[in-house]
């Protein structure tokens, strides 16, 4: 009788466990099925983005020229050239400075535009679209648009100028003016996209809240500042901290427009990098260069994101 009922109860277990391994196997076939649909996605990712970031970490610590297969160590040697030399901090200076006002601009334009266009109407659908066309356009199309527009000797702005009774200006041949050139020409391409965000957020606030302010006795005023600014605190934090990343990778319209110049006033770090890896051939540093330039876009989208905490309002 004991042997029976032992038997009873192995056959239990089998034909308990059997069902049980077979759901386990079928989670793993699941799963493995829904990770390959991610495969393309992680292999674009690791060839493109990851593999050449930690290949440019390992030449960062050799001199290699390109010119010569060779890669000899030579530690943290480029780090020290690079961050002892007066021109990584120039050049800093110039890229900080041109993100700042071009994230500032953008937004604070864009924001100005979804307040006045936040209107529906084919008209007002109409204008939008104008407005966000550029951001369809190649960097490459816009900049060759803006060379001509600021061009010294033929230039539109100047033509302008002319009418007005104004001395042509060189724009991109000053200094003091060809920065300012090319932040006209990043806000011009990205103001459209951030209106049709903040729109996008003004059309998700619920309209109860104006109406019970405008019952207590509060302006217009009162209401973009207690109301509208905090609810669009979120996407105001999106677009600050794309707009961000994206300003300090400029790149195309600097080496369209000005190489650069004149007097290094428009050397932007990633076109830094550009010259000196593909120009100088000093390969080696320019990897240095990346990992630095790297390094300080994540700790300020760090401090960023760490600031916001605070300021940043998310409704329910």
């Amino acid at each position: 009788m004991k042997e029976t009922g032992s038997t009873k109860i192995n056959a239990r277990m089998d034909s308990v466990a059997k069902p049980a391994s077979k759901r386990s196997a079928y989670r793993l076939l699941e799963g493995l099925k829904d990770f390959s649909f991610a495969l393309p996605a992680l292999a674009f990712l690791v060839i493109f983005i990851y593999y050449p970031l930690l290949n440019s970490f390992y030449l960062s610590f050799t001199n290699w020229n390109m010119t010569k297969p060779v890669k000899q160590f030579v530690g943290f040697d480029n780090y020290e050239k690079l961050l002892t030399n007066e021109t990584f901090y120039n050049v800093l200076r110039i890229t900080f400075t041109y993100t700042v006002l071009d994230v500032v601009l953008t937004l604070g334009f864009g924001l100005l535009l979804a307040l006045l266009f936040n209107v529906s109407s084919r008209f007002f659908n109409f204008l939008r679209m104008l407005i966000f066309m550029p951001h369809y356009i190649s960097m490459v199309i816009v900049s060759m648009i803006f060379l001509w527009i600021f061009n010294s000797q033929y230039g539109l702005m100047n033509e302008l100028l002319e009418l007005m009774g104004i001395e042509k200006v060189q724009w991109l041949q000053n200094p003091k003016t060809a920065l300012w050139v090319l932040i006209v020409v990043s806000v011009w391409k990205g103001v459209g996209f951030a209106m049709i965000i903040f729109i996008a957020g003004l059309r998700g606030i619920p309209v109860e809240y104006y109406e019970a302010s405008s019952i207590d006795g509060a302006s217009k005023w009162t209401q973009f500042w207690s109301i509208t600014l905090p609810l669009l605190s979120p996407i105001t934090l999106f677009l600050v901290v794309t707009n961000f990343i994206s300003s300090m990778q400029v790149f195309q319209s600097v080496d369209i427009m000005t190489n650069g110049g004149p007097l290094e006033s428009t050397k932007a770090m990633v076109y830094w990098i550009y010259t000196m890896a593909f120009s100088e051939f000093k390969t080696g540093r320019a990897s240095a260069l990346v990992i630095i330039f790297f390094i300080i876009i994540v700790l300020l989208t760090m401090v960023q994101m760490y600031v916001s905490k605070k300021k940043v309002h998310y409704e329910g």
